[in-house]
């Protein structure tokens, strides 16, 4: 008996910024895709995140996808006013009345928010806004992408002292401190391509 996988998601060049964690697990199961958090109303202080979504933006460009109430209008006209010069859509996701399975009681306003959106609908609402669909994702065509091993085999994974140095190479490329070496991978890879990236290990030697 011919045993079939689960259908290839569409890739998403853009990077895709939505407001939380949840938020992020459900984009992720619909598209595959660079997704940034704005950790709610936190990115409005972060300076470092601010400045990392600008230079996302310039390389691949930056898709809004936050809650159809007043908290994500918020977030979205703020960092559209912060990001006024970017390369930037809006995606919006249509109200619809509940609450996510793993609340107790609806949000204030009533409706569901990302995190409860059904994946083709997210798709829908990615589509609308202009998203780039299996376009060239992480990497260019043929080009070797950075990966867990690169940081491993650098020192930046795995070794005693790997967080400091990780944090050493994020802080000399103007990216956040805080960014997990998972993150960094898909951060990096949007940003240099594997030579560039070998060479900034050469030059920052760590």
């Amino acid at each position: 008996m011919q045993r079939f996988g689960a259908p290839q998601k569409r890739r998403v060049k853009e990077v895709i910024v939505v407001e939380g964690r949840y938020d992020k697990i459900s984009v992720a199961q619909a598209v595959d895709a660079t997704i940034i958090e704005t950790s709610g109303f936190g990115v409005f202080s972060d300076k470092e995140k601010v400045a990392l979504l600008r230079k996302l933006a310039e390389k691949r460009g930056l898709i809004i996808l936050t809650d159809s109430d007043r908290a994500g209008f918020l977030i979205r006209g703020r960092l559209n006013g912060m990001l006024s010069d970017a390369n930037m859509k809006h995606a919006y996701i249509p109200d619809i009345k509940g609450r996510e399975r793993r609340k107790p009681f609806p949000s204030s306003e009533g409706m569901i928010g990302v995190e409860g959106i059904p994946k083709d609908v997210i798709i829908m609402a990615l589509a609308r806004a202009g998203a780039t669909f299996d376009g060239v994702g992480a990497q260019r065509l043929n080009e070797r992408p950075i990966t867990k091993a690169d940081l491993y085999s650098s020192g930046l994974s795995g070794g005693a002292d790997s967080a400091t140095k990780r944090r050493k190479l994020q802080i000399s490329l103007d990216l956040p401190a805080k960014l997990s070496a998972n993150s960094l991978i898909d951060v990096l890879n949007i940003l240099y391509t594997y030579d560039e990236f070998m060479r900034l290990i050469e030059e920052k030697r760590l």
